[in-house]
């Protein structure tokens, strides 16, 4: 009987991605597990380089619009959350990309640094840098609201209504675990977030908190799901 000493550091690319894209992967995110909550998000960053004579969300959308043959999007490999996050954007915006793969963040974002692609999302982490010394632009990110940690750069929301696809980070129990263990780890979670030193050390790893009710968890990835799922369709991915 699951006792609560066994849980796991789930994240939407373990919980929600992967089952959609492996069909080895039998588990559903909502379903299949006991929420205790979710602890932290990573805002995608929306960059281009500074060549795109776009200064914001708006102006790419009209660049790449009058621009279909020859603009390309840089992403962190097919199914990550740049490639994602990239389409669901031009899901929304109804405009078009090439969406050209790389192996991993630091090659997509170097791509773009150097001029070879136009845009790409990538978590903060992996661009501020770049930002900071003008190698790119940033126009937006990924969170449905301002992020203090990203200072003036505007939410893709403000221009797309509806716009959210980030990283997350939560912790779930196999199904079956007691409520009253579930409680006792939530409330454990929610002491440890209320340290200063965890909070520093999220923001150093370009994170915010993310706090949440064992409910506010399993509502939070049930709109996710529908989400990704969504996000997925429009890419024209097949679970393999």
């Amino acid at each position: 009987k699951p006792d609560g000493y066994t849980l796991i550091c789930a994240s939407n690319g373990s919980m929600l991605i992967a089952p959609l894209l492996k069909k080895s992967i039998p588990y559903d995110a909502v379903r299949d597990f006991e929420h205790v909550g979710s602890f932290a998000v990573t805002p995608n960053v929306l960059a281009v380089h500074p060549d795109v004579p776009a200064r914001n969300v708006k102006e790419l959308i009209e660049y790449a619009r009058a621009n279909r043959a020859t603009i390309n999007m840089s992403s962190a490999g097919v199914g990550s959350q740049s490639h994602l996050s990239g389409v669901l954007l031009m899901s929304m915006a109804d405009f078009e990309s090439l969406v050209v793969p790389h192996k991993g963040g630091g090659p997509s974002v170097n791509s773009v640094v150097a001029g070879q692609t136009h845009w790409t999302f990538t978590p903060a982490p992996a661009v501020m840098s770049f930002v900071k010394n003008g190698r790119v632009r940033a126009l937006g990110h990924s969170l449905p609201r301002r992020s203090a940690m990203l200072g003036d750069i505007p939410p893709v929301a403000d221009t797309i209504s509806g716009y959210d696809f980030s990283g997350w980070a939560g912790l779930v129990a196999p199904k079956g675990t007691p409520r009253a263990i579930i409680d006792k780890l939530h409330a454990a979670l929610e002491k440890t977030l209320a340290l200063p030193e965890v909070r520093d050390g999220l923001a150093k790893q370009g994170a915010e908190e993310f706090p949440g009710s064992p409910e506010d968890f399993r509502r939070f990835l049930a709109q996710d799901q529908a989400n990704t799922v969504r996000v997925i369709k429009a890419a024209q991915l097949q679970a393999e």
